[in-house]
């Protein structure tokens, strides 16, 4: 089978956790089948990549997807998953003075351009 390639381009978190949690188990599920995985924060995603964020999200419904922040830990931990900032989301959200999570680095829109020219992009 074909190497499959995709962007995970994520723009909601804390208002709507579910749905972040669910794209998170789903590229943690395309991960163990040895597909490539990424993602691009945009809007209020970029919220993700500070370190601690994610473990603020705790208002998932019970019971279905795992923990934001654990699903986050085994993408960067075992699967050494990149997660790429929206570089015009860095300051607006107050992100190039904080801490960021493991994996993550700021990239302009171009880059997302050039992901999706190599890439399935999914859009959560």
């Amino acid at each position: 089978m074909a190497e499959k390639k995709f962007v995970f381009i994520i723009t909601d978190s804390y208002d709507n956790p579910d749905k972040i949690a669910g794209a998170l188990q789903l590229a943690t599920n395309m991960k163990a089948m040895d597909a490539t995985v990424d993602f691009f924060l945009m809007d209020k995603g970029a919220l993700l990549a500070k370190k601690g964020y994610a473990e603020t999200l705790i208002w998932q419904k019970k019971d279905e997807f795992s923990p934001i922040a654990d699903l986050m830990k085994t993408l960067i931990d075992d699967f050494g998953v990149k997660f790429y900032i929206c570089a015009s989301c860095v300051k607006h959200y107050g992100l190039d003075k904080a801490e960021l999570i493991p994996n993550s680095e700021a990239k302009p829109g171009t880059f997302l351009g050039e992901m999706l020219l190599e890439r399935q992009g999914l859009t959560f």
